[in-house]
């Protein structure tokens, strides 16, 4: 072979050699990613995104690291004051912080299971102190202070607790059908007292709409009696001025028999009466007014009697 053919070979090889260490010493780092990059076995430099350059032979990359919030769940399993078990779902979400890739990379070889025992052990620290409906009550506490926790603990090695949700605390089945059963009777004790307070208003209100019934029937009684007497008033004197020597005697038995007559006729033109009915001859009515007569001048005379200075009604002197 020609030697000028031999050196030509050499140099493209050595051209080849030459770019491609040159070009396998640049390097992309994605958005949100971090490039760890070692020297000879030893931390250098943390690369950002974009296009990045390593020394050839001396330096490589060793990791890339994801600067998203990432989220990992955590079921936790433990018991109340009252001595119920319960699960714990947890779901903790993290990120490194960029001033902490180097400690991120080289001081955990497992973060997960780092924040997984510290969720355990602050958990197990703080619902085993309360019951269980002050476990439902305090969620959110519990979060808080499991965040706050954390967040102080693993910052140490470069990484940061962005939230801490606990989406349920669930019980035992049977616990939980007991807490519901608990529940409703509470809820129809509540029903049945309003349905008696319901009840009760009805039945006052009821009394006073009946109270005020009885109170108007017996103002319209009254006024109907007061009317009647008015009535009887004026009919007697007019019938004693237009019938010369007739008596209020007179004048009341024309009005009771014009009554008792008026009495008839009602109860004959209503088939659905429960009317009590009486001997209704002439010597009947005339007995029936003589009894009445006979009452209202017994009670005259009583009253004129005891109205007199020194005398006293029956009963008294007695």
């Amino acid at each position: 072979m020609d030697p000028s053919t031999i050196f030509f070979i050499l140099i493209f090889l050595l051209f080849v050699i030459v770019l491609s260490v040159v070009m396998g010493s640049f390097f992309t780092v994605e958005t949100a990613q971090v490039a760890i990059v070692q020297r000879l076995g030893k931390f250098a430099r943390v690369a950002g995104p974009g296009l990045n350059w390593k020394t050839p032979f001396l330096e490589n990359v060793v990791r890339r690291l994801s600067m998203k919030v990432q989220q990992f769940d955590v079921q936790v399993e433990t018991k109340t004051q009252d001595n119920v078990f319960v699960q714990i779902p947890v779901s903790i979400q993290y990120k490194i912080i960029p001033e902490g890739v180097e400690s991120a990379f080289y001081k955990l070889s497992d973060p997960v299971k780092q924040i997984e025992s510290m969720v355990y052990n602050v958990v197990l620290g703080h619902v085993p102190k309360m019951k269980l409906d002050d476990t439902f009550l305090n969620q959110a506490d519990i979060a808080g202070d499991l965040r706050d926790s954390l967040d102080a603990s693993m910052k140490e090695y470069g990484y940061s607790i962005v939230k801490v949700l606990i989406s349920d605390i669930v019980p035992d089945q049977k616990v939980k059908a007991a807490m519901n059963d608990i529940n409703a009777a509470q809820r129809e004790r509540e029903a049945t007292v309003s349905r008696a307070e319901t009840n009760k208003m009805l039945l006052v209100k009821q009394a006073e709409a009946e109270a005020e019934s009885k109170r108007l029937q017996g103002e319209g009684i009254a006024n109907q009696r007061k009317a009647i007497i008015t009535g009887l008033k004026d009919s007697v004197e007019d019938f004693a001025k237009t019938v010369p020597g007739s008596t209020p005697q007179d004048v009341m038995q024309l009005v009771l028999m014009t009554q008792y007559f008026d009495t008839l006729k009602d109860i004959a033109a209503n088939d659905h009466t429960n009317a009590i009915l009486i001997p209704h001859t002439p010597n009947t009515l005339t007995d029936l007014f003589s009894q009445i007569r006979n009452a209202i001048v017994v009670g005259t005379e009583m009253t004129t009697h005891s109205s007199i200075p020194g005398n006293a009604a029956p009963e008294a002197q007695k």
